[in-house]
């Protein structure tokens, strides 16, 4: 399998709204000549392009069409406007339960899934083993498939589907309703197939799975593709946009500078004027010791009488995952009836305890603890700052444990 590569070129998918069973039916038997539905498009107008051995993720809201556009790329519905073309051997893991049969076995419901993937009979039983190997379901596969429970459900399915590795492997959000583990499990396999050159497609909200195994993100909205680009960019737009979802009020991307692209938005009843991290010499640094104890300075302006406040932070490694995170409210100590031209500053001292490498602080002024309701100011990647670690023996990741290592010898003597 050399290829895998995915087109789409203005497609478009839309579904009949009639305004009543009488439309509908008019319609139906009129042969063609009356039309009396509306069109609401789900998708308009999508331009895509995925590169044999890349992986994309699919990012937005519900209902924004991710689901949808999976299925007219992996042929499970056709486009009402537009094409897809597709390079290469598909396998699909959508919609729990999608193509299985309730009432056959675990096992009849393997070769018939596998027959509608294009495998051969002799493929399927090839496979048989792999398949109840890496979904653990042996003892079960004998009964009928209306016994499994949703986990199992989607054990058999990635199981299936992952039994013989595809070019193109698309994954909708069927993996959350498995165990820890077994998406542990996968999570591996896919990493697998993405070192041997599979292209991966999938749509996901766990934004640790989408930095540590996607080249680039596309954002949909609304039917329509909003953002494509690199992970940590969209993901940022994405949380700014889930944070300003009912203000509207805006979001600024700015690209350049010590952090690269930034993403701020907010209300701005306050704003955050100046952030500095602070070494044990009380001195603003970029550069300190792992273990070193630390202090994270916010100065707030107050422009418009607010009721409360919650601040919180944010540390990431370089690839924009957590690191740590925790805010005012955590700590026990919200502040209440802020007035205009008050500045506040905000404190949050602490060691850290992590390995050599580049971090960030993002920090967010909101009006209550979730950080959903309402958000005064909040920025990713607002200070960058670097670890080198000269204290401690080398140790390879993200946490500084600081360990203590005994070794005790003994010599067994026989008489």
């Amino acid at each position: 399998m050399t290829n895998g590569s995915i087109q789409l070129h203005g497609v478009g998918k839309y579904y009949k709204r009639y305004a009543s069973n009488g439309s509908k039916a008019a319609e139906i038997f009129s042969f063609g000549c009356l039309m009396r539905h509306t069109p609401h498009w789900v998708l308009k107008n999508i331009d895509l392009t995925i590169a044999t051995g890349e992986a994309v993720a699919l990012l937005g809201y519900n209902g924004a069409g991710k689901s949808t556009l999976l299925k007219l790329i992996a042929g499970t519905t056709t486009p009402s406007a537009g094409s897809v073309h597709l390079e290469g051997r598909l396998a699909a893991i959508l919609e729990l339960g999608i193509g299985f049969h309730p009432e056959l076995t675990g096992h009849q419901n393997i070769r018939m899934a596998g027959r509608l993937m294009g495998l051969s009979g002799a493929e399927i039983t090839a496979s048989l083993n792999d398949i109840a190997t890496f979904s653990e379901l042996s003892d079960r596969l004998d009964e009928p498939l209306r016994t499994y429970s949703s986990g199992m459900l989607a054990r058999l399915a990635f199981s299936i589907a992952t039994a013989i590795r595809p070019d193109i492997l698309i994954v909708d959000e069927v993996l959350s309703v498995g165990d820890a583990y077994f998406q542990h499990k996968s999570f591996a396999r896919i990493r697998e197939f993405r070192r041997l050159g599979t292209t991966l497609l999938f749509v996901s909200h766990d934004f640790g799975a989408i930095r540590a195994l996607c080249d680039r993100v596309v954002l949909i909205e609304n039917g329509t593709k909003l953002k494509d680009g690199n992970p940590s960019d969209i993901l940022d737009f994405y949380h700014a946009l889930v944070l300003d979802r009912e203000r509207k009020a805006g979001i600024i991307q700015q690209t350049g500078g010590q952090t690269g692209t930034t993403t701020q938005s907010g209300g701005g009843e306050i704003k955050v004027e100046a952030i500095e991290l602070l070494g044990r010499d009380g001195a603003a640094r970029s550069l300190l010791n792992c273990g070193e104890s630390s202090m994270l300075r916010l100065a707030c302006r107050v422009y418009q009488n607010t009721p409360s406040l919650v601040v919180g932070i944010m540390f990431r490694d370089k690839v924009g995952n957590p690191v740590f995170g925790t805010n005012s409210h955590l700590m026990g100590q919200t502040l209440t009836n802020l007035q205009a031209n008050e500045l506040i500053t905000i404190e949050f001292e602490q060691t850290l305890d992590l390995g050599a490498g580049s971090y960030s602080v993002s920090f967010g002024l909101t009006d209550t603890s979730d950080g959903v309701s309402h958000t005064y100011d909040w920025k990713d990647g607002a200070l960058v700052f670097e670890l080198i670690n000269r204290d401690y023996p080398p140790c390879i990741g993200m946490a500084l444990l600081k360990p203590q290592l005994t070794i005790n010898r003994t010599s067994d003597q026989i008489n």
